[in-house]
């Protein structure tokens, strides 16, 4: 069976702005395939790393992307070593691939109080982890969930990068790059 052919993408503008809905989307609401994008990093060996996160908010404006994380984690000492990251998300429904550049900037303390006090009290351990993200452990819960707003971390994705594919009855594809504002070209699929 052949994958529906939707009309929005069929200019670089409407392509645009459905990867920005998709986005708006997966924030919204948890189900969709927006909700739980792939984030690459790179190690201090310069190895890729990838990992499953949850979109916190989406700013078409200000072209931003927000995640939250444990300060200790991982990504985070990986972002502040090198704050060039990448964002991939496939959305079966629109039959869309959302592949996205950014520019990290790792936030904490007061700056984030704010978003700290919106976070339920029930998912507020999954920041302030005991021992720290990625201690080896002798049992899988050898572990405390202890709610630490010092180390509640927001990583704001600064998006200077998109490629979309569409995968519909004919194949499209675009990069967008960010400038001042947004500018596309239709690419090889």
């Amino acid at each position: 069976m052949a994958a529906q052919v939707h009309e929005w993408a069929q200019s670089l503008e409407s392509l645009h702005a459905q990867a920005w809905k998709r986005l708006l989307r997966g924030v919204n609401d948890r189900r969709a395939a927006g909700r739980h994008p792939t984030l690459a990093t790179v190690d201090a060996q310069g190895t890729p790393q990838l990992r499953t996160i949850v979109l916190r908010s989406a700013d078409p404006e200000a072209s931003m992307l927000r995640v939250y994380s444990d300060c200790h984690a991982a990504k985070v000492a990986e972002l502040r070593a090198n704050p060039a990251a990448g964002v991939h998300i496939w959305d079966r429904e629109a039959h869309l691939q959302i592949r996205a550049v950014a520019v990290a900037s790792i936030v904490t303390g007061s700056s984030v109080a704010a978003l700290w006090e919106k976070i339920p009290e029930h998912a507020r351990c999954n920041y302030g982890t005991q021992p720290r993200p990625g201690t080896l452990l002798d049992d899988g819960l050898d572990y405390e969930r202890i709610p630490a707003f010092e180390d509640f971390a927001v990583i704001e994705l600064a998006i200077q990068q998109f490629d979309l594919l569409h995968l519909g009855h004919v194949h499209r594809r675009a990069r967008f790059h960010r400038s001042d504002d947004w500018a596309g070209q239709w690419i090889a699929p």
